[in-house]
């Protein structure tokens, strides 16, 4: 028998035929991922850990520094010992420390200009001479030096001083790109914007060493400033430079007591500040960890663990350089990476680190 439907004939309505599923809501979406997650992936925990140090040997031999370098640490910065003569000595010196061209490591130099200088044919200005200055004249300037950092064979400047001193007494005051907040954050961003596409910029020393009084070379500053004048004054030339691009963020061994009792190298707050109030996207570094040893606090005294705790607080590089053997910085990845084997260190949390550095990285290998 034939059933012929008519119209008005049913007091109910034949359900709509539920549609078939498609293909894109069948399937589970196969994940993405970055250059730099699939190279991290790819590394095995001991290599990760040593991406993530950066360290230094005082030498001048292109082969000597070669072998420091293969065995996969991030990162090298240069000092005074690592310049023996002009820029064709040095650049012969970087090319060595370059192992894997497909993979280049961060090679910083401390280039500030004035007091602050590792390149002795930079003579432009500096520190107290920027103080002041049109931003106009800041950002050439650090353009400038940009291009001698580079010339010299290095890929990242650690030397924007953000820091607002309190005074002109001040440890720091020479070193500034300004005295107060607003001439600072102008200098900053100013300078920031002459090293970008040329170097990559690092803001130092977070979260202000003008607030702490002291050398955080020979102890550890500290200052009670409430978090919330903080914002209203140190903060607001690393937000600038923050604002402006900057690559890199240098953690100070500064303890701000109202926040943290730990220095914010070494604090899991100040790196939540950084990312959640700054919006720092980038690479968080520590200032160099050897100069906890000098600090006279029993509690800083291993670099192994420093370096273990600054990862854990949020530090995406460890920095060595006082007091280290060619040893040193072995050690330290030797220690992270163990750190993740017996928990202490969570794996997603030098995976993370890992990743941000190897960023870099690839940008650099083109």
């Amino acid at each position: 028998m034939m059933l012929i439907a008519v119209t008005g004939c049913s007091s109910e309505t034949p359900p709509e035929p539920t549609p078939s599923p498609t293909d894109s809501q069948t399937m589970t979406p196969t994940p993405t991922f970055s250059p730099e997650e699939i190279a991290v992936d790819a590394m095995t925990t001991e290599e990760r850990a040593a991406s993530v140090v950066m360290g230094h040997i005082p030498s001048t031999d292109p082969e000597e520094v070669g072998d420091y370098m293969r065995s996969g640490l991030g990162g090298f910065i240069l000092m005074g010992s690592n310049v023996e003569g002009d820029q064709e000595q040095l650049q012969a010196l970087t090319e060595g420390l370059i192992v894997d061209e497909d993979l280049p490591p961060l090679i910083a130099i401390d280039q500030e200009g004035g007091d602050v200088s590792r390149l002795p044919w930079d003579d432009l200005p500096g520190g107290r001479q920027l103080q002041g200055s049109d931003p106009e004249d800041v950002q050439n300037t650090f353009e400038d030096r940009a291009n001698l950092v580079v010339d010299a064979g290095a890929n990242v400047n650690l030397g924007i001083v953000a820091d607002v001193p309190a005074d002109s007494a001040d440890f720091i005051a020479s070193r500034a790109l300004g005295a107060d907040p607003p001439s600072s954050a102008a200098n900053v961003q100013a300078a920031v914007t002459g090293e970008q596409g040329v170097v990559f910029s690092t803001l130092k020393h977070f979260p202000g060493h003008g607030a702490a009084p002291g050398d955080s070379h020979f102890e550890l500053p500290s200052t009670d400033l409430s978090l919330e004048l903080w914002r209203e004054a140190d903060a607001v030339p690393f937000a600038a430079g923050v604002d402006a691009g900057a690559e890199l963020l240098m953690f100070g061994h500064l303890v701000f007591s109202s926040v943290d009792d730990a220095p914010a190298s070494l604090s899991e707050r100040w790196h939540d500040i950084a990312r959640s109030e700054l919006g720092f996207e980038g690479v968080c570094i520590t200032d160099d960890l050897g100069m906890l040893l000098s600090a006279g606090d029993d509690e800083y005294q291993d670099p192994v663990q420093n370096a273990v705790r600054a990862i854990d607080a949020g530090s995406d590089m460890v920095l060595m350089i006082a007091g280290s053997t060619p040893e040193t910085a072995g050690d330290m990845a030797a220690g992270i990476a163990e750190a993740v084997e017996n928990g202490t260190l969570s794996e997603e949390r030098l995976r993370e680190a890992a990743i941000r550095v190897m960023s870099l990285r690839l940008q650099l290998a083109g």
